[in-house]
């Protein structure tokens, strides 16, 4: 039992650890503007994103941002030959935005349909809950039961 909390801490940590340098890697003007540059020119390599910096940064730190975007998830990079190529991976901002938005967009698209079957006059009817579902008795509904929410 210990061992298998164990597991789920280490799990529960990595993903927090993981979301810290997504969210470290998006806090940049720069790496978000590295990583536009990347959304337009996938599989670029280094000296490229260098060139778009030129004036502004040095090479070292352009490095130095593109490694905290890797780290972040940001970032997929691979070698070929001597040069690395570099693309933009948005899954880390997706699982972001479904993480933080999924139970709010299903509240508001319950709001709104409500809304719009009341302008209607349309009656709403609750759908039963799981419990519910299972059983075969069946029960006297109130209208104030019908409702959504």
């Amino acid at each position: 039992m210990a061992t298998t909390r164990h597991r789920a801490t280490a799990r529960s940590n990595h993903a927090s650890d993981a979301l810290d340098a997504t969210f470290f890697a998006l806090s940049s003007e720069l790496r978000r503007r590295m990583l536009d540059v990347l959304k337009r020119e996938g599989g670029c390599n280094v000296n490229f994103v260098c060139e778009q910096f030129a004036g502004e940064i040095g090479r070292f730190a352009v490095m130095k941002h593109l490694a905290a975007l890797e780290r972040g998830g940001l970032v997929v990079s691979a070698r070929e030959g001597r040069e690395r190529r570099l693309w933009f991976d948005a899954t880390p901002i997706q699982l972001i935005h479904e993480r933080w938005t999924t139970e709010f967009s299903a509240y508001w698209a319950a709001r709104l349909t409500r809304l719009k079957y009341r302008a209607e006059g349309a009656e709403v009817h609750a759908l039963p809950a799981r419990a519910e579902l299972n059983t075969t008795k069946t029960t006297k509904v109130t209208k104030k039961e019908r409702r959504h929410g």
